[in-house]
């Protein structure tokens, strides 16, 4: 019976692999669909901005607009690049970046506590909540007058009025935040024992992370473009008296290069909040697929 059974294992046929066909295939057209839609990610903001700098280049040379009130971009870069070599733009970005960071701290520090108060607990919200509706339909721009009048002309009414300006984003969505955290998540929280303290710490300000952020990002925004409309006036230092001494001493190309400036300085900023929020917020990572 081993006879036969080792004649007919020999007359089988031996299937013979190729290396090929034995290792696992690799997906191509995969890869090459995720390497494409990096660089698309890559090439469409930069090929945005590159588009605008063309009009902006082509514009003024071509005299489809005065060059006088608006330079070639390479006379605005080199302009900018003038006032970093000379330590002027330094002077003027430190300064505003204070201001703004100081106000934005103080804001910072003072919505989400109010806030959370305001969102979790009844009297506090039914006590401030027409004080807030009253000052939060009112610019803040129109403000300005009061606290020059109030505060002087110096910092302090700079900084006040960033911090008025930074307060209510961040309150509104601390609320908005601290409100729509799924109750499912309350109570399993309060089945299992935890403090009110521990609560807030452990659930409450985790979820709100995501709206908080929100209303942070907004403030930031807020806060630098306020501050540059407070430092036009009784300012001696700032993107915002660089910009308007600038244009009263008809140099235009400067001009323009604070108004970069600005903008730069806002991306940084937002730049950097978003980083934060990421790093704060990983728990809410999505699923590798």
């Amino acid at each position: 019976m081993s006879s036969a059974v080792q004649v007919v294992e020999k007359s089988r046929p031996v299937v013979v692999r190729s290396r090929a066909e034995a290792a696992p295939t690799v997906d191509l057209s995969r890869i090459l669909r995720a390497v494409a839609l990096l660089a698309w990610r890559i090439f469409k903001p930069t090929f945005a901005i590159g588009l605008l700098v063309a009009v902006w280049e082509a514009a003024p040379r071509l005299g489809l607009v005065d060059e006088v009130f608006l330079p070639p971009f390479s006379t605005v870069a080199q302009a900018f690049i003038d006032l970093v070599r000379s330590g002027e733009m330094w002077e003027h970005v430190s300064t505003s970046l204070a201001r703004s960071a100081t106000g934005f701290s103080l804001a910072l520090a003072v919505a989400i506590p109010v806030g959370v108060a305001i969102a979790w607990y009844r009297p506090v919200a039914d006590f401030l909540n027409p004080i807030l509706e009253l000052f939060r339909n009112t610019a803040a721009l129109a403000l300005l007058p009061v606290f020059i009048l109030i505060l002087g002309i110096g910092e302090t009414s700079k900084i006040a009025l960033v911090v008025y300006a930074s307060f209510f984003p961040i309150l509104l969505n601390t609320i908005t935040g601290v409100r729509t955290v799924d109750p499912l998540l309350i109570k399993s929280a309060v089945s299992l024992g935890f403090s009110p303290i521990r609560l807030f710490q452990k659930v409450i300000l985790p979820a709100a992370v995501p709206s908080i952020f929100t209303g942070v990002r907004m403030a930031a925004a807020s806060s630098i473009l306020v501050l540059i409309a407070a430092e036009m006036v009784g300012a001696r230092a700032g993107l915002g008296y660089l910009i308007t001494a600038a244009q009263q001493n008809f140099q235009i190309p400067n001009m323009y290069a604070g108004i970069i400036a600005i903008s730069l300085l806002g991306l940084s900023f937002n730049g950097l909040l978003v980083a934060l929020e990421r790093r704060l917020s990983r728990w809410r990572a999505e699923p590798s697929r």
